[in-house]
């Protein structure tokens, strides 16, 4: 057994943040062999418990859950960074020529441990991605989080229509292949499989349908896509399919909201959307620096709240322009601020960490598992130093409440301020 004495933050079952200045964190196995939170708390109170453990000190660090981010794409680790005049000329100019390179196995292996690295550098313990529309693309990344113990969630991307050749796959096939693969990788040590819809405009019927069937047949497996992102994508997907009350009907009609649904975006929504989700079990990956980056437009955090939409927080590189949680999570603060085309609300530090991590968690049907320090969580934590740079340093130590602590590493933090991932409780690498 492991054990840590630093400061450790946590969350309780209602969201809110649990901290402890002088905190004991002890790992060690659970029943089913898996490194787990075996206790949590306040130094005081639990040392005297575990006598003859030894205890690695770190003082001025924060232990913290690892973060979890709901939305990236494997492929686009390149393509960060790329200008554009919107979502679809970004598609077209950066995203599918690049995303075509990945039908090499070769190539995609080279990309896979940059995209890892990236990840564990910013303290991203577990990531929703989406892959490549070919099956090398994902074998890559699960054989490359598999040999690093890592917890994953990836799935091969359906585009069989309005797609260009070297990204669009075929509907028979494509389908195929994706039964292929969630037989050899989804439950394989910490890896599961989403069965992944581009997003409705590049998918026909058949190959939504016939998603909506694996999805059917294999129901613990995830399901991940996007939805009203931008103006023009909403105009084109209810041109295609103008049965559909909206856009995110269109998936519901095929079988594609469920518990373990994760939909990118969620901008352009009603509360008659927000009820579907909620009713559904389906959950949003908000994704503020991308939206911000492509003009797409604001998440209503109000709306959400107030109809009791799942949400957390994603990247979403390569649309995104940061794998930083901090930066996603001050851009949400921003996005939720803007008050002139929704209401605006001031999200608090703790809530906007909980997004990135127990929230995370449990919009991904994971809560009690990942993204947070409970006992009985896999033991996937951040040691965070919160004087990792002078400007953060001098402000901390000013730092009057909890609030004031989080939301100065939310504003001024980055990769400096993530000193240690630990996965499953070992060092990552």
């Amino acid at each position: 057994m492991k054990a840590f004495r630093a400061a450790l933050l946590r969350f309780a079952d209602d969201g809110s943040a649990l901290y402890d200045e002088d905190g004991l964190l002890l790992v060690g196995p659970g029943p089913d062999g898996r490194q787990r939170v075996r206790a949590a708390g306040s130094w005081q109170a639990l040392a005297r418990n575990y006598p003859g453990v030894a205890v690695e000190h770190l003082p001025g660090r924060i232990l913290a859950p690892g973060f979890i981010d709901l939305h990236v794409h494997f492929p686009q680790t390149d393509v960060i960074g790329s200008p554009a005049e919107g979502l679809l000329p970004w598609l077209a100019q950066y995203t599918f020529p690049h995303e075509a390179r990945f039908a090499d196995r070769a190539y995609a292996e080279s990309v896979a441990p940059v995209f890892l690295d990236e990840l564990l550098r910013n303290g991203v313990t577990t990531p929703l991605a989406f892959c490549s529309s070919h099956p090398a693309s994902v074998d890559a990344l699960m054989a490359a989080a598999q040999a690093r113990g890592l917890r994953l969630i990836a799935g091969k991307v359906l585009q069989d229509r309005h797609s260009p050749e070297g990204v669009r796959d075929e509907t028979a096939q494509s389908l195929v292949d994706t039964e292929e693969l969630i037989r050899r990788w989804h439950g394989q040590d910490r890896l599961g499989y989403a069965i992944t819809p581009r997003f409705a405009p590049s998918c026909s019927e058949a190959q939504l349908r016939g998603a909506g069937e694996l999805a059917a047949k294999y129901a613990d497996v995830w399901i991940q896509s996007h939805v009203a992102e931008n103006r023009d994508e909403i105009r084109w997907a209810r041109e295609l399919f103008p049965q559909a009350r909206s856009y995110l009907a269109v998936y519901e009609g095929f079988g594609l909201l469920r518990e373990r649904a994760v939909y990118a975006h969620c901008i352009h929504f009603d509360d008659d959307d927000r009820r579907l989700m909620r009713s559904t079990g389906a959950a949003a990956a908000v994704s503020p620096t991308s939206n911000l980056f492509l003009g797409s437009g604001f998440f209503d955090f109000e709306g959400a709240q107030r109809i009791g939409l799942r949400h957390g927080l994603a990247s979403d590189v390569g649309g995104g322009t940061s794998f930083s949680p901090f930066h996603t999570m001050l851009a949400a603060y921003c996005v939720g601020r803007e008050g002139q085309t929704k209401p605006g609300v001031s999200l608090s530090p703790a809530s906007l960490w909980w997004q990135h991590t127990a929230g995370a968690a449990q919009a991904l049907g994971l809560e009690g598992v990942i993204g947070n320090l409970q006992p009985g969580c896999e033991a996937d934590f951040l040691v965070l130093d919160p004087r990792a740079t002078p400007l953060l340093a001098r402000k901390v130590a000013h730092a009057g409440s909890l609030d004031e602590l989080l939301f100065s590493l939310i504003v001024l933090g980055d990769d400096r301020v993530v000193e240690q991932a630990w996965i499953g409780g070992m060092p990552a690498t």
